[in-house]
């Protein structure tokens, strides 16, 4: 009881079959927060090095507003022809920023988790609608979580903008005295450096929030032992058949080059453990061809096979080895042996 229970808790990695199909599925290790926070911070550096042209370009958007609206006919050509004036340049106006916010947005999710393109989690399933699935999802752990890291992110801003305000206070009983373009410039300021120190929070927020993604991800992707088991026998088949196969393949090679002994030249011995069995024709063959070896038993039946067929059998420990070692079966013997193995032939067809 207590091994299948042992197999049953999940306390292996997951296999990389098992990440491809989560990754299929689209469930991968993302934080929101890295996303959001790059985005905020791409806004922050378009402003910071663009706002006084984001500026003329607004004042003009506004400039032509009000000087085509107070000389426009009401007619539907001069109305068309208006508005796409004022849509083209209200998109130049946007358009830097639309740009950085696309392109490190797509950056970052990229660096997180690659390409992935899965339709698996806009499908529609009955279980998205079930109100009992969408209560206990609602007041699951991760939901729980999630509650928790967003409530510690609104304090912990709002800590950051209570003491940057806290230490600005000084300054504003000054701003009395002072134009209402100063008072603007100051406020700009005091709003940048806000936004600034709550992306710097926010990175060491999302940083934490990567690190913790990727370890329940990992956590929820472990497999138990028997899910690694069954998963081992759907890729690669059950062992157990796996070596019965492959058995069987070796019974049926084993048979084809004993069928081979009778056609064979010569067999040389070691005397007793080894037998390699070798045959040549010179009008097909380049060079003598192994078509037998073994050892032990099976060297002993080809010995039995070479004596009923009246092949010849040659001791040659040396020759034996050599030739057991490097030449497999089928295989023609490598020119570093040709004088040896000619000597033996020779001797053989001199017997006959």
């Amino acid at each position: 009881m207590a091994e299948q229970k042992s197999d049953q808790e999940k306390t292996e990695k997951a296999t990389p079959k098992k990440r491809d199909e989560a990754r299929k599925k689209g469930q991968v290790a993302k934080s929101q927060e890295l996303a959001s926070v790059a985005v905020l911070s791409a806004c922050l550096v378009v402003f910071y090095f663009g706002s006084y042209d984001m500026i003329e370009k607004m004042l003009d958007v506004m400039r032509y507003l009000f000087v085509e609206s107070a000389q426009l006919n009401i007619d539907c050509n001069n109305i068309q022809h208006f508005l796409t004036d004022l849509t083209n340049k209200i998109f130049v106006l946007l358009f830097p920023l639309l740009l950085a916010v696309f392109s490190i947005a797509l950056l970052v999710n990229y660096f997180q988790v690659g390409f992935v393109l899965s339709t698996e989690s806009i499908q529609p399933k009955l279980s998205k609608i079930d109100p009992i699935s969408g209560f206990q999802r609602l007041f699951s752990l991760k939901s729980l979580v999630e509650l928790a890291k967003s409530i510690f992110k609104i304090l912990a801003i709002a800590f950051l903008v209570y003491i940057t305000i806290k230490g600005e206070i000084g300054n504003f009983i000054p701003l009395s005295d002072q134009s209402v373009g100063e008072i603007l410039v100051y406020i700009g300021r005091l709003a940048f450096k806000i936004v600034f120190r709550t992306c710097l929070l926010l990175i060491v927020l999302a940083i934490f929030d990567y690190l913790y993604q990727r370890w329940e991800f990992e956590k929820n992707l472990k497999m138990s032992k028997q899910e690694v088991k069954d998963e081992l026998k759907q890729t690669e088949g059950d062992p157990i058949v796996k070596a019965r196969i492959k058995r069987i393949q070796r019974e049926a090679a084993r048979k084809r080059m004993m069928a081979s002994v009778p056609k064979a030249d010569v067999v040389i011995t070691n005397p007793t453990h080894l037998a390699v069995a070798i045959h040549y024709d010179q009008s097909k063959m380049p060079a003598p061809k192994v078509v037998a070896k073994g050892r032990g038993y099976i060297a002993e039946k080809i010995r039995e096979l070479a004596a009923e067929n009246k092949v010849a059998i040659v001791e040659n420990k040396p020759l034996a080895q050599i030739l057991y070692k490097m030449v497999n079966v089928d295989e023609v013997i490598p020119a570093n042996l040709y004088k040896a193995v000619a000597e033996v032939l020779a001797f053989v067809y001199r017997i006959k």
